[in-house]
């Protein structure tokens, strides 16, 4: 209840104090709107290059995927070689 009542008289003073200093609130509002402006231009264009960076990454890892096949399929025959081997040095104990 006393958050009703503190946000009723919270709106009621600042309804107040917008129609009595409104020209000094367009005044400020003028002022913060570029700054707002160029912030968030800023933030929009980091936002996109970093986007564009993980694109790139994706497609430099698209073309990396066929040297991976290929060095799996070495080290698959590698380890087949191995257990072979291993086989073998059991047998002849």
């Amino acid at each position: 209840m006393k958050t009703l009542i503190g946000g009723a008289v919270a709106a009621v003073l600042g309804l107040i104090g917008l129609s009595v200093w409104f020209g000094e609130f367009l005044q400020l509002l003028a002022g913060a709107l570029p700054v707002m402006l160029l912030l968030g231009g800023g933030l929009a264009l980091y936002l996109g290059f970093d986007e564009l960076k993980d694109t790139w990454k994706k497609d430099d890892s698209t073309t990396d995927d066929s040297g991976a096949d290929e060095d799996a399929e070495k080290y698959k025959k590698e380890i087949d070689e191995l257990k072979k081997e291993i086989e073998t040095l059991k047998s002849d104990k």
